[in-house]
């Protein structure tokens, strides 16, 4: 695989995982692992992270 497809790809992933993120938010939809609940500010630190690399691994958003 070229970098540039690689690149791609990565930052497609990225995106979406953010806008999976950005859903939660919106809908407060709650999650919970092993009897734990993740407060929804993990996933705004999510979305910073994984947008921050969308745009970072995406060639034609820059």
């Amino acid at each position: 695989m070229r970098q540039k497809t690689f690149s791609l790809v990565a930052g497609v992933f990225f995106l979406l995982l953010a806008l999976a993120h950005v859903l939660r938010i919106a809908f407060g939809a709650s999650i919970v692992i092993q009897n734990t609940s993740i407060p929804m500010w993990v996933s705004v630190i999510a979305v910073v992270i994984t947008g921050y690399l969308a745009y970072g691994d995406c060639p034609e958003l820059r």
